[in-house]
């Protein structure tokens, strides 16, 4: 067993290190993005479009980057009392908060996938299997959701984005899990 918690470990560290150090120049992207959005409203007319991707962009940044920074443990922590417990103590904690953040992320892919559904234009009770029916074809797509902005992108993009981060998170979480896990028998992770 333990065994196959490291080589889970390994595969999902490896995923999500290499994703969150693709995602770290996304901020780059962003920066440009407002940096044209600045020069077009000084010089040009203004662009309708930069705001909107800037949020868009954001998201994708903060969401696909979550998992590598849970892995690089500079998740924001209260140590007033962690920073002095030992080893031991830390992974049994770690064990159990990560449980009720396993619970939360369960509940934001069910709303994620809800809203990809409902941006695709279903609007019936079934979002996953919908889903799971346009990525193999049995289903059709409805109408697309747009923003209600001036410039009307659609939005199934951004919350696919959404669901991915969230199930890398979710898997990333699983993966500390087993870590902990691992620390509480004394093995070598």
């Amino acid at each position: 067993m333990q065994s196959v918690m490291r080589g889970y470990i390994r595969s999902v560290d490896a995923v999500n290190y290499r994703l969150g150090r693709v995602m770290m120049y996304g901020i780059f992207v962003l920066m440009g993005i407002l940096l044209w959005s600045s020069i077009s409203k000084t010089f040009f007319l203004p662009t309708l479009w930069t705001l909107e991707m800037a949020q868009f962009v954001m998201v994708g940044y903060y969401i696909l980057g979550g998992p590598y920074s849970l892995q690089l443990g500079s998740n924001v922590r209260m140590d007033l009392l962690y920073g002095s417990w030992s080893v031991r103590r830390k992974a049994w904690f770690d064990a159990i908060t990560v449980l009720f953040l396993i619970f939360y992320l369960c509940v934001l892919i069910y709303g994620a996938v809800s809203s990809t559904a409902y941006s695709l234009g279903y609007w019936k009770d079934a979002p996953f299997s919908f889903l799971a029916g346009v990525v193999t074809g049995t289903e059709e797509v409805g109408t697309l959701e747009r923003s209600s902005s001036s410039w009307r992108p659609y939005l199934w993009p951004i919350k696919v984005v959404m669901i991915v981060g969230f199930v890398l998170m979710l898997l990333q979480c699983i993966s500390e899990l087993f870590k902990d896990i691992l620390r509480l028998k004394g093995a070598e992770i």
